[in-house]
């Protein structure tokens, strides 16, 4: 399929009052997409044979990677239900999937299309999901996922983590085939949650996770709200696991509560481990009671990569998830206290994987012919508009074809 966009805005530099960047420079191009990949940027293009798409001087930014959420257990496209008060903690909450995850398996599948679908309105073109496996649905999940996200490979890319998200020795012996099982259906990776806290065991939970997925080859996606001291002494564990082992697979800690409140001395001994052992790390950017949110830029400046996702959007968990991407930019540039053209703009990068139309130095470094097609038309002048003003998205493009489209009132600069 060829694809031309015509007056498609590309920011192309930033524009300096004395020392301060006071704006991104954007001009107006052309751009064809042929076979999914960007194969000319000019400022007139004709192709005979292309379907045309008239931009109207919409600015073009990469579309989004969703890298935390759970398709499969939600209460999105149903009828709304407020969370209840977690008594006992995370106990209380998986006392709750035990009775209410087999009750929603009826309609599981549906809601997990109603998600996938959000996410591709709201300008993803990749989800990482987590997913359920215990003892009450087995691998259940794992089949309805799977199944899901299948449906939709012709518009994005997927990974599946297999996630027992009740832990893994206190569930018993009978649950590490269910596990296994699970990455021989198809996932991508392992997950495990707080080992100390949950299973009271870490070394052994740990031994499991890195034995499984060196024998599966996949990689691992943990979950890690202990705080403080205890969750440094959890990542320190995850990282002797990897050095003894010499890992290579991808390992990814979500949360990561514990950067967030380490003492500086101990907080960037940590990351410098973290950074050598290229550990990527994910947040929701929360915002809470306590020290919970990470020092996402801190960390990236020390070698860190580290991406946004959503969690959920609305399950028994929590009611607050939007999946809306570029208000989740906006919820982290709000929180940091970021209100300049280059800290707004270069925030685009956490959900993107590292992708921003301009490098930190203003050089236009996306799109280049050959790169992958995956991006949005959004009704912005910058990335930094787009991000602070929350302006809306009117088309999603995914290896080189519109997934989607909607009529939007055209206000540019003035929104």
């Amino acid at each position: 399929m060829t694809l031309l966009l015509r007056n498609v805005r590309l920011e192309t530099g930033y524009l300096y009052d004395q020392t301060f960047i006071e704006a991104a420079k954007t001009e107006i191009f052309d751009v064809l997409i042929e076979n999914g990949k960007f194969i000319k940027i000019a400022s007139m293009i004709e192709a005979g044979n292309a379907k045309v798409l008239d931009a109207k001087m919409q600015l073009l930014v990469p579309s989004f990677k969703e890298m935390h959420t759970h398709i499969d257990k939600t209460y999105f496209g149903g009828e709304w239900k407020a969370p209840v008060p977690a008594i006992e903690g995370i106990v209380s909450r998986l006392k709750e999937e035990a009775i209410l995850l087999p009750k929603q398996l009826d309609v599981a599948e549906e809601r997990a299309h109603a998600m996938v679908r959000h996410y591709i309105r709201k300008g993803h073109t990749h989800i990482r999901t987590h997913v359920n496996v215990d003892l009450q649905i087995e691998t259940r999940h794992i089949k309805i996922a799977k199944r899901v996200l299948e449906s939709y490979k012709d518009q994005i890319t997927y990974e599946i983590v297999a996630f027992p998200q009740h832990g893994i020795l206190r569930n018993g012996p009978s649950f590490l085939p269910i596990l296994e099982k699970s990455l021989q259906m198809g996932g991508t990776h392992i997950g495990g949650v707080d080992p100390s806290l949950l299973d009271r065991n870490s070394g052994e939970v740990l031994k499991t996770i890195f034995q499984l997925a060196e024998k599966y080859g996949v990689g691992i996606d943990i979950h890690l709200h202990e705080q403080n001291t205890l969750g440094e002494f959890e990542i320190q564990r995850i990282l002797n696991e990897i050095d003894q082992r010499s890992f290579n697979k991808e390992v990814t800690i979500s949360h990561a509560y514990a950067l967030a409140d380490l003492p500086q001395k101990s907080l960037d001994k940590l990351i410098d481990q973290i950074a050598v052992n290229k550990i990527n790390l994910t947040t929701t950017v929360p915002i809470g009671a306590g020290q919970i949110t990470i020092p996402v830029k801190y960390l990236y400046d020390k070698g860190v990569k580290v991406a946004f996702g959503h969690d959920s959007l609305v399950d028994h968990w929590s009611p607050f998830g939007s999946g809306d991407m570029i208000r989740k930019i906006n919820q982290f540039i709000e929180r940091f206290g970021y209100i300049d053209e280059w800290h707004i703009g270069q925030s685009m990068k956490y959900a993107t994987g590292g992708l921003t139309p301009l490098n930190e130095m203003g050089e236009q470094q996306w799109p280049k012919i050959g790169d992958t097609a995956d991006g949005l038309l959004v009704d912005a002048v910058s990335s930094a508009h787009l991000i602070a003003r929350q302006c809306p998205i009117s088309t999603v493009i995914s290896k080189g074809k519109i997934i989607h489209e909607e009529e939007i009132e055209l206000k540019g600069e003035f929104r």
